[in-house]
């Protein structure tokens, strides 16, 4: 009777199930006492949460692909060791955003009043001041170029995917392309320069000159976050709206931009997102102004990354004051990105279109 032999590596043992969870556990905790015994030992000046994830995360790839080896065999190890790595990767990608985060939140946080968002900066010298002013320009000027930039580009990218042919959509979508890489600073010198000609104004500054200058910003990430959505809508559903009859434009009105809603809606709110930090383009055709002002078209305006920046830039004689208030103002705006996104959301689930079950 002949002896039947399993295939190498199939009866190898297992690591038991928490292991994962557990080696990494434990590599955080050995890279966490190494970071601790340098604090204590006054080799840094603070111990290092950032340090000790990467670190330990690094460690944690390491050991679990050689316990993994030991144990279980090569080739049980090489899949952990890819799975590790792209755990890792994950981790690592997300390290800067917390920290950031945690920072913001943190540093913030303790100047967030009722006086920060219902006073401005006139007349303030040392404590006391808000943000009203800088939240309201924000809201104002980006409004304004939502307002110009989102109808433009969702028609420009309805035409390319629907309409376009030849040498003029391959020329909008080279043009486009370039745009996508413009810096900054020059759609505020574009908008600067246009309207000190148009206007006959060389120092011209006003808060409807900034919403053009990040409607220059903003167009190339609609277009192209439009276009790819519209793209994703499969054909079937156009073919069968025209073998019903249907005009391509109701067509596109009534089956293409309903199925693609939630993707526009994500793409307008990812380009609201990329501009409403925009500091260089509205300093220099908004400028900056400690008071009030809720008119577009006359005077300057104060916006939040603005309000940022001279409080960072001009300290004062107690510089801790003037840094709470920007980090508080750097910590309002992510909120009102985040409170954009949730109400973006929300919109693109209430007006998707409704399938069958």
């Amino acid at each position: 009777m002949t002896a039947v032999t399993s295939a190498p590596g199939l009866t190898t043992g297992r690591l038991p199930r928490f292991s994962t969870w557990g080696v990494l556990g434990v590599s955080w905790a050995i890279a966490g006492a190494v970071f601790l015994l340098l604090f204590i030992a006054g080799s840094m000046g603070e111990f290092s949460m950032v340090g000790t994830i990467f670190f330990g995360t690094a460690l944690y790839v390491v050991a679990i692909s050689t316990l993994s080896s030991i144990v279980e065999g090569g080739r049980q190890a090489k899949d952990r060791l890819m799975t590790a790595l792209v755990t890792s990767a994950f981790v690592l990608a997300l390290l800067p955003l917390v920290s950031l985060l945690w920072t913001t939140v943190s540093s913030g946080i303790g100047d967030l009043s009722l006086t920060f968002f219902s006073s401005s900066m006139r007349n303030v010298v040392g404590e006391g001041g808000g943000a009203l002013h800088a939240i309201t320009g924000t809201l104002l000027i980006t409004g304004a170029a939502t307002v110009m930039s989102v109808p433009i580009g969702i028609f420009t990218a309805i035409y390319l995917v629907e309409y376009g042919r030849g040498r003029l959509a391959k020329a909008i979508t080279f043009l486009v392309d370039v745009m996508t890489g413009i810096p900054s600073i020059v759609a505020g010198l574009f908008a600067f320069a246009f309207f000190a000609l148009i206007l006959n104004q060389p120092g011209i500054r006003f808060g409807f000159g900034g919403a053009v200058a990040l409607t220059v910003l903003m167009l190339p990430t609609v277009v192209r976050s439009c276009e790819e959505m519209l793209k994703l809508v499969p054909n079937e559903l156009r073919e069968a709206s025209y073998a019903l009859g249907v005009p391509k434009w109701l067509t596109v009105t009534k089956v293409v931009l309903p199925t693609s809603i939630a993707g526009i809606t994500t793409g307008v709110m990812l380009a609201i997102a990329r501009v409403i930090g925009e500091t260089a383009p509205l300093l220099i055709i908004a400028g900056f102004t400690q008071s009030m002002n809720y008119n577009l078209f006359s005077e300057r305006m104060m916006t939040l990354p603005v309000f940022v920046y001279t409080q960072y830039a001009n300290p004062g004689s107690d510089p801790q004051i003037n840094l709470d208030r920007a980090w508080a103002g750097a910590l309002t705006l992510i909120l009102i990105v985040m409170a954009l996104n949730l109400i973006a959301r929300l919109i693109a689930r209430v007006f998707a279109p409704k399938l069958a079950r």
